[in-house]
């Protein structure tokens, strides 16, 4: 299921380089955001496609590529904070004995995994449809797919920026 690092590069580049061939960046009424977007767009896809549909998050990719980018939203972040607080409310009406502790502290934890779960599949792409432990394989795959994109694009932009410098 794993390809090694440099051959995932490889295949990635090759498969950017051709979908950015496709965009047409010629267009000079682009604006900066749709450039951003088709860039992101090719990028999802080489990726998707480098990993020959080997992944759930891969096929999910190819079948809906213009699905909304996941980011970590106010409202996310909101829902952990009143978790946190929901539990240390909870900790200080705990004033019985440790069975009865015992009890609260193992519902806040499975309710914490319940959230983060939900975040979880929120972020990788089909993850919706996954159970737990296919969650957390797809979630190692897939951040290392996003590693090889951040590499490649930093190397290409170091490259770009060499390239740009003057020569004395």
């Amino acid at each position: 299921m794993h390809l090694p690092h440099s051959t995932l590069k490889q295949e990635f580049v090759k498969k950017w380089i051709m979908g950015l061939q496709r965009c047409k960046f010629s267009n000079k009424n682009m604006s900066i955001f749709e450039r951003k977007k088709a860039i992101k767009l090719s990028a999802d896809t080489a990726m998707a496609s480098a990993r020959k549909g080997l992944t759930c998050w891969s096929r999910a990719l190819i079948s809906n590529p213009d699905r909304p980018v996941p980011t970590r939203t106010r409202r996310a972040s909101s829902a952990c904070k009143k978790i946190v607080k929901r539990s240390r409310r909870i900790r200080r009406t705990a004033k019985c004995g440790g069975a009865r502790k015992g009890q609260i502290t193992r519902s806040i934890a499975q309710c914490l995994v319940r959230k983060r779960t939900q975040i979880l599949k929120s972020l990788i792409p089909g993850g919706v449809f996954m159970n737990e432990v296919c969650l957390i394989e797809e979630t190692l795959d897939y951040i290392t797919s996003l590693r090889v994109q951040v590499d490649v694009m930093r190397s290409l932009a170091s490259a770009s920026a060499r390239a740009s410098e003057p020569h004395n």
